[in-house]
């Protein structure tokens, strides 16, 4: 029967390409997520590697399981630099370094900010006891006004060594010269690293004298566990609480495994849509496999008639489905390292350089192999099934009929799951604040979408009836012979329709999410903020310096600052709150601010007097449980745990922290120099030009390059734009799976121009042109397509609109449908049927009358 099932391939090679075609798209999607975790986990490793070279660290002591972790700029400046020279006086020590780093803004050749998307811009110091940097070109910065880059970013900037050119640090602009390309031993994927002297570093980073850590070299045949004791003595001596010494390896080690953890979240996200286009693949290869079946009834009877048994007759059509498998996914596999090197290429481009070969490691390649091949199986396994039942004497008759089931109890089944998911989605919108309202709202979303599959065929003859009523109306005969050709076969037009669906219900629930998003967040801003101007940075940092020039600007009545720093919040027991454990965010403004330019919902307490008292305000919407009198410990990056007592508790979207301090209790929490400012918030002064005031303001930050002034409007427009960034992403990922629902219905039609060969050559025996016969398959492809698209969207769109009720909470507080959006994507569902049915429908004109009317 192997014999049997590879020779059915080779005389029906145009009924398998499509489906070898879905299976390669979806393995590919596989194969690529599993080869860049794989090449951003090497890059990453590789610059731990590069930024972790000491033998010994000292470090704040871990707080968690998890550990301090490794990497620059991810602890909190802890370490006191006065102990640099007791331990460097330690027998086996060589050199003590300590690790100082901070935000910095470089200005390129063209004048604006060095940016590489959401990749980092950091400054480093550096001494002549570092060894992890070498200079290829140049040499070391020595003075205040002489800087080194990384040469990644050296070739982004435009700039050469030798050029001038300017930095922001600690709020200051500074012209300094470039005189070294750094080397940091191998790719920083797209960070700006720019090397200051060590004392330059010192007084703009950690001009309280603590740093993150103290990297130790070990001297020639010294011993890390005799040096460890040795400097854990030292600690102890200099009565510093919470410090630890630990290995260059540990810390490499606790590094990795967070960049890990971060990764796998990527994967995870990633795989879902392979997933997904692999579901849609099942569709196509499920249906290939049914018409050909079909199609090949009286073989299969013959097969039988011979004495091949009904085990025989389903193993070859399995065969023939892991041949599709296993050739599929070894063209996946290929098309996956094709889409990493293309995405590498593309990142290369952006500045964010993927360290390492293109990994095709054996458990990448098997796990796709089998992927795609179990899906093939799988999908095949009904139709190989009808094939082995079919009865031997079928083939004594001239012509093979195909009874088909009644669509009755498949509708009930249907529509018992649309009533389960419906139930489910109504507790979910019902008790939107219950634990497992999300799950509710999950479970009914995947019951509404499978019943919607399985009762398609009972809608397809209605839906497709009603959208094919104009067609049948305008173009005679063919709209009404298209018409019934869709809707002779429903379960064909609903499994054919069902791969776009699936894609086009995903894509319609990411547009009105999206929509919703956008339309929240303009409400949140209209209703819990009122600035007359807002200022924000694309880097993310304001610089400190931009607080007082902005005051300074005539015009400005009041500039609110919104400060964060890191901290972990615990309650009075120890339980950890606001994130679990770990550091989470502290925000500080002034008491003023609160009423002024920020407005929320005060639940309990006054606020503006519980920040001048030095109290905390709790934000509701993101802690519960925690009221007025309550005592929270707060740790900040100084290290010494200070006990706050929650003073008022507000409920708010706009306040993205849960816990907030006033800007003289933050400072005592965390150092300047560990805060991020992230907005400031401008009023004018009564009878101010804005238009003026705005000029004015730009003017003056103008020098520190990456902060922008914006309206109220534009504020909202920036945050908008994020979530249509995401949406960018999505629309991508879910493309793959419109793109193999597309290759669904070109098979579809394909197969169903080979099915129907007689049909056709008896239709034009009687008259019916070849422009005719095109223009059949053409409507026959449009209808099929926009009977997907739309209650695809339909289903979508729906299952969005429950969001708002069950995230509102969570910020999502609006529901907005673009219908202007959707209109266009049934547009383009015309479009697509178009395109899908133009190789089926030459294939159709080009047949000749007679060999159609003799086909067998």
């Amino acid at each position: 029967m192997l014999r049997v099932a590879v020779r059915g391939i080779r005389a029906h090679l145009v009924r398998f390409v499509m489906s070898l075609l879905a299976v390669a798209l979806g393995v590919a999607f596989v194969a690529g997520t599993f080869s860049l975790r794989t090449m951003m986990s090497g890059t990453f490793d590789q610059i731990v590697d590069a930024t972790s070279t000491a033998d010994v660290y000292v470090r704040g002591a871990s707080t968690d399981d998890e550990g301090s972790g490794g990497a620059f700029g991810a602890q909190s400046p802890v370490v006191p630099v006065d102990l640099t020279e007791p331990i460097a006086a330690l027998d086996g020590v060589a050199t003590v370094v300590p690790d100082v780093s901070g935000s910095i803004v470089l200005v390129g050749a063209d004048g604006t900010a060095v940016q590489t998307g959401q990749a980092p811009s950091i400054g480093l110091g550096w001494s002549p006891d570092s060894t992890d940097v070498t200079f290829p070109t140049g040499r070391a910065p020595q003075g205040a006004d002489e800087i080194a880059i990384e040469r990644g970013a050296l070739e982004r900037s435009g700039l050469a060594v030798g050029d001038a050119t300017r930095i922001v640090v600690g709020g200051e602009v500074r012209d300094v010269t470039v005189v070294g390309e750094a080397d940091m031993g191998g790719s920083m994927a797209g960070a700006t690293l720019i090397l200051l002297p060590q004392d330059v570093a010192l007084a703009a980073f950690a001009p309280d004298g603590l740093v993150p850590s103290l990297g130790i070299a070990l001297a020639d045949g010294a011993s890390s566990d005799d040096v460890l004791t040795e400097v854990d003595g030292v600690l102890a001596d200099s009565g510093t609480d919470g410090l630890e010494a630990v290995t260059g390896e540990q810390v490499a080690q606790e590094s990795k495994d967070a960049i890990a953890d971060v990764l796998g979240f990527i994967t995870t996200f990633l795989l879902v849509f392979a997933a997904v286009a692999l579901f849609v693949g099942a569709f196509i290869i499920a249906n290939t496999f049914a018409m050909s079946v079909r199609q090949r009834m009286r073989e299969f009877a013959l097969l039988r008639a011979v004495g091949a048994s009904p085990v025989q007759v389903f193993v070859s059509i399995l065969v023939q489905a892991g041949i599709v498998g296993l050739v599929g996914a070894a063209i996946g596999v290929l098309g996956g390292i094709g889409l990493v090197v293309a995405l590498r290429a593309g990142l290369d481009r952006m500045g964010m350089q993927l360290a390492g070969e293109i990994p095709a490691d054996p458990e990448t390649l098997a796990l796709s192999v089998l992927v795609g091949t179990v899906v093939s199986l799988a999908a095949a396994a009904v139709p190989a099934r009808r094939a082995a039942l079919v009865p031997p004497v079928e083939a004594m008759r001239e012509e093979v009929t195909v009874r088909e089931r009644s669509l009755r109890t498949r509708g009930w089944v249907g529509l018992a799951l649309l009533v389960v998911g419906a139930g489910a989605l109504a507790v979910a919108v019902a008790r939107p604040s219950a634990d497992r309202a999300p799950t509710w709202l999950g479970v009914g979303a995947g019951a509404v979408l499978v019943g919607m599959l399985v009762v398609a065929p009972v809608l397809a003859r209605t839906v497709v009836g009603a959208l094919a009523w104009p067609l049948v109306a305008l173009l005679r005969p063919i709209g009404r012979l298209a018409r019934g050709n869709v809707v002779r076969s429903p379960r064909r037009t609903a499994n054919t329709a069902g791969a776009l669906m699936i894609g086009m219900a995903l894509v319609g629930a990411a547009t009105v999410i999206a929509a919703s998003t956008q339309a929240s967040v303009a409400d949140v801003v209209a209703a819990e903020t009122d600035a007359d101007l807002v200022l924000r940075s694309a880097s993310g940092t304001i610089p400190e310096g931009v607080v007082a020039d902005v005051e300074a600007v005539p015009g400005v009545e009041v500039a609110d600052v919104v400060r964060y720093a890191p901290a972990t919040v615990a309650l009075a027991d120890g339980t950890a709150v606001g994130g679990g454990p770990g550091p989470s965010l502290v925000a500080g403004i002034a008491p003023e601010m609160v009423g002024r330019t920020l407005l929320v919902t005060v639940e309990d307490g006054d606020p503006g007097q519980a920040l001048a008292a030095g109290e905390a305000m709790v934000n509701a919407s993101l802690l519960d449980g925690v009221g007025v009198g309550d005592a929270l410990e707060v740790t900040g990056p100084s290290g010494a745990p200070q006990e706050v007592t929650v003073g008022a508790v507000i409920r708010s979207t706009a306040v993205g922290t849960s816990v907030t301090v006033s800007t003289d209790a933050l400072d005592a929490l965390a150092p300047r120099q560990t805060q991020v400012v992230d907005t400031i918030f401008l009023v004018a002064e009564p009878g101010t030009d804005p238009a003026t005031l705005k000029t004015d303001v730009s003017a003056a930050v103008a020098p520190y390059v990456v902060v922008s002034v914006l309206t109220q409007e534009e504020f909202v427009s920036q945050l908008s734009a994020q979530v249509d960034q995401i949406l960018v992403i999505l629309y991508a990922l879910l493309g793959l799976s419109v793109v193999i629902a597309v290759l669904g219905i070109v098979n579809t039609l394909a197969l169903s121009v080979i099915e129907r060969t007689r049909e056709i050559g008896l239709l034009r025996a009687v008259g019916l042109g070849r422009l005719q016969l095109a223009g059949t398959v053409t409507i026959e492809s449009v209808l099929t397509a926009v009977f997907g698209t739309a209650v695809g969207l339909a289903v979508g769109v729906g299952l969005a609109a429950t969001m708002p009720t069950v995230f509102e909470a969570d910020g999502l507080t609006t529901l907005a449908v673009p219908w202007a959006t959707l209109l266009v994507m049934l547009a383009l569902a015309v479009v697509v049927g178009v395109l899908a049915a133009v190789w089926p429908a030459v294939r159709a004109a080009r047949l000749r009358v007679l060999d159609a009317v003799s086909y067998e």
